[in-house]
């Protein structure tokens, strides 16, 4: 067992950039892609999520320095620092939980995939660390590992049926076929966004306001394509910051280029999974004809580039920082993570439609909720980290984040946990619930496709 657990300590230690290239590279090979193709394959995903993590890395590291401006320049003081998620994911894969993760979570998937359960082959393993960290919660406040490995299991079966509703959304409106997104981030907001969706609906007037990024860009010509509305948001940040003329000019082009490059860096990577996407609905066709549609699950990273979800995410940095010194209760000041918010709308963007209004209202609604949950949680988190041997900053007391600290999923299951058996008892209710009700609708696919 301990070979085992330290062969995926390693692969785990690799980082998403060179365990997607394997993992692609071997899943087309034992689906009947041809040695070279898989290679090749392998290789071009590895590219785009390296471009990928590049943009992104540019947009944090310009957004991080205006955040700082931003919070020194308005005299913020609140009590809880969000580290971020790479703290998050560190904090995750140290904890007991986080050691058993890998191995645990893909043996759920091939169980969900026997059953007719999922209809996801889930290859992005470097993101399981979001179950281990609800995983790692749960064994604090239950004082149980067992209990925590449990509850990453249950979180897990639940995403991967959101992932599955999702997909067609994620093929229509991000323009991923074959592709879903079960993120243990990104598809906590999903259902939330379908609750408002459908509230909006009932309202009458409001329910008829449509922005949409092509309608806007049909509207205003070049002034609504992405590399202009990246500019302008980008600028207003830095106004709002506080910058130099010349600094507003540099944050504003470089947000500009976020918005074109991220799109295009993730057309590379699903030029890679074509090959693996094809092969692998020739397989299921073949082997499986009892099975509606098979998708592969990759991070969300994958659908940030959307428009819509991007502008929405530059409009809510500022926002995000007025709602935390304004909304009673909240203690935490965000920080690292703003730059991850544009992962909150990468579902909630094909569960709206495009519709920028309706993004809007839900990112507020989920930003508020979020710090108030990420406050709730705080004391587990610090108390997480501590147990990893993470290093905590200089004059924290207590730590969270806007990824996992504020995801509402997490957030249920932890707290039903506070009533130890009874709660788990209802989250497997749930879990159990949501895959039979997918298990029917994959086999009432099948029968119709």
């Amino acid at each position: 067992m301990s070979y085992i657990l330290g062969f995926f300590d390693f692969i785990q230690g690799l980082g998403p950039n060179v365990m997607m290239p394997i993992i692609i590279c071997i899943f087309g090979i034992i689906l009947g892609t041809e040695i070279g193709k898989s290679i090749r394959a392998g290789l071009t995903v590895g590219v785009g999520f390296i471009g990928l993590n590049l943009v992104i890395a540019a947009m944090s590291s310009n957004l991080g320095p205006a955040v700082q401006q931003m919070v020194e320049r308005f005299g913020l003081h609140l009590s809880i620092i969000d580290v971020g998620w790479p703290a998050a994911a560190a904090i995750a894969f140290g904890s007991t939980v986080g050691l058993v993760i890998i191995p645990v979570c893909l043996l759920v998937n091939i169980v969900m995939l026997v059953t007719n359960t999922t209809q996801t082959i889930d290859v992005d393993i470097w993101d399981y660390w979001h179950f281990a960290f609800t995983g790692a919660l749960v064994a604090i406040i239950t004082g149980s590992q067992t209990l925590g490995i449990i509850a990453a299991v249950l979180n897990m079966v639940i995403i991967m049926v959101i992932g599955d509703y999702t997909a067609p959304g994620v093929e229509k409106t991000l323009g991923l076929p074959g592709v879903s997104l079960p993120h243990g981030f990104s598809a906590a907001y999903a259902p939330i966004a379908i609750v408002i969706n459908k509230i909006i609906d009932l309202i009458p007037g409001v329910r008829n306001i449509d922005i949409n990024m092509e309608k806007v860009q049909e509207k205003f010509g070049v002034f609504g394509e992405p590399i202009i509305v990246g500019t302008v948001l980008g600028a207003i940040i830095g106004v709002v910051a506080g910058y130099s003329f010349g600094d507003v000019l540099k944050l504003g082009v470089t947000m500009g280029a976020v918005l074109v490059l991220i799109p295009r860096m993730a057309s590379l990577l699903m030029e890679g999974l074509l090959p693996v996407s094809d092969a692998a609905a020739e397989f299921i066709n073949k082997h499986f004809s009892n099975r509606g549609k098979m998708y592969i699950g990759l991070d969300s990273a994958v659908g940030v580039g959307h428009p819509l979800t991007l502008s929405v995410s530059l409009i809510l940095v500022p926002l995000t920082l007025l709602i935390a010194v304004i909304l009673p209760g909240n203690q935490v000041l965000p920080f690292a993570d703003l730059a991850v918010i544009p992962w909150m709308f990468v579902l909630i963007t094909p569960v709206v439609k495009g519709n920028g209004f309706r993004a809007l209202v839900t990112g507020i609604i989920v930003i508020a909720g979020g710090l108030l949950i990420s406050t709730n949680l705080a004391p587990l988190m610090t108390s997480a980290a501590v147990n990893a041997n993470y290093a905590m900053p200089s004059n924290a007391t207590q730590i969270s984040s806007i990824c996992d600290g504020a995801n509402p999923l997490t957030w249920a299951i932890v707290r039903l946990n506070d009533f130890g058996w009874i709660g788990m008892i209802v989250v497997a209710v749930i879990a159990i619930g949501l895959a039979l009700f997918n298990r029917r609708r994959i086999l009432k696919e099948a029968l119709e496709s």
